[in-house]
């Protein structure tokens, strides 16, 4: 029988990693496997309350024996999960398959056998992710495109006739209706081939938060194990728990960090470069129209100052570190 390690990462969310947890157990029953929660240094007493209530209600010592992790630091997601991913099964065996859940998401009963079958049944696939929606009932688009200089003019000019034009780009896809393939899924809910992530390594921890999930989907996608959204598995999720996204009044350095490495890494200097003037371009286009027709802001405050200001401070300290050959510069990353 095929071995499902679940992970669940916790940052100052306790209660509702304890919730999340309680419905993964319900989801893994019948299946072999494990969950482990990772605290990610929270230093608010997660770790410690966690560990006390996962003995007190016997979870320890189930058919699916859940763990409690401390990172010891608080690398952001990825490290975070990779905390929990090296670790393995209890004892240290090697799972078959990884499945990541947000502390924040709930997987309906069915929701991970449903991706532990598309796995087993599809074998050249590499990764598979579930239909998420809102505490509403209301669908999340979680289903992408890798982005690129296309996708980044047509999302910031927000116009007709460009997205018209570049609709081949657009990173969001519509809502999937069936299982179909895509090029890559958000993080909430997502199993991985251990075999594959033996290949192409875990998820890389230069990002804090955000594009780490899509820079493993790619990097699995070029060795030939793409991703697949798994329509009958279905997980409520909540959304910007831990993150505070919503509630955002300036566009975090981490963010701008995780896009700029995300391109430059996948695609080379030059191409970063472009995809940022192809972004301030759609977004002065935008500002222009929303001057015209009086429409609201939809970016964070100084979005667009804080992107230019950032590429152009981060180009200062390449060049200062040692500026590339233009034949480097055109060179995707490894």
């Amino acid at each position: 029988m095929a071995q499902v390690l679940t992970v669940i990462l916790n940052w100052r969310t306790a209660p509702m990693t304890l919730q999340a947890t309680e419905a993964a157990l319900r989801a893994m029953q019948g299946m072999a496997g494990a969950i482990t929660i990772v605290d990610n240094d929270s230093g608010d007493g997660s770790f410690e309350a966690l560990v006390a209530e996962v003995a007190a209600r016997g979870w320890d010592r189930g058919a699916v024996p859940v763990r409690v992790l401390q990172s010891g630091w608080n690398g952001g997601f990825g490290a975070g999960n990779n905390v929990g991913i090296r670790a393995g099964l209890p004892g240290g065996a090697r799972p078959d398959y990884v499945y990541i859940l947000n502390s924040d998401a709930f997987p309906a009963p069915g929701a991970i056998r449903a991706l532990l079958d598309h796995l087993q049944a599809h074998p050249d696939t590499g990764f598979a992710g579930s239909y998420i929606h809102g505490e509403d009932g209301v669908a999340h688009r979680t289903a992408f495109r890798f982005p690129s200089i296309a996708s980044e003019l047509e999302g910031a000019a927000r116009t007709g006739p460009v997205s018209r034009l570049l609709r081949a780009h657009i990173v969001a896809l519509p809502i999937p209706q069936t299982t179909t393939r895509v090029d890559w899924l958000a993080g909430a809910s997502l199993m991985m081939r251990q075999d594959v992530l033996d290949r192409i390594g875990l998820f890389d921890e230069t990002f804090f938060l955000y594009f780490e999930e899509t820079d493993l989907c790619l990097r699995a996608a070029r060795a030939g194990f793409p991703t697949d959204y798994v329509r009958e598995s279905e997980v409520m999720h909540i959304g910007s728990v831990s993150t505070g996204m919503k509630t955002w009044r300036r566009i975090p350095a981490f963010w701008l960090d995780s896009r700029s490495h995300y391109f430059t890494k996948n695609y080379g200097h030059l191409y970063a470069a472009a995809a940022t003037l192809a972004h301030v371009a759609g977004g002065v286009l935008w500002r222009v129209r929303r001057f015209v027709q009086r429409r609201d802001h939809l970016d964070p405050p100084h979005f667009l100052r804080d992107l230019i200001v950032h590429s152009v401070t981060r180009a200062g300290r390449q060049q200062r570190a040692g500026a590339p050959s233009p034949k480097d510069m055109a060179r995707p990353a490894a």
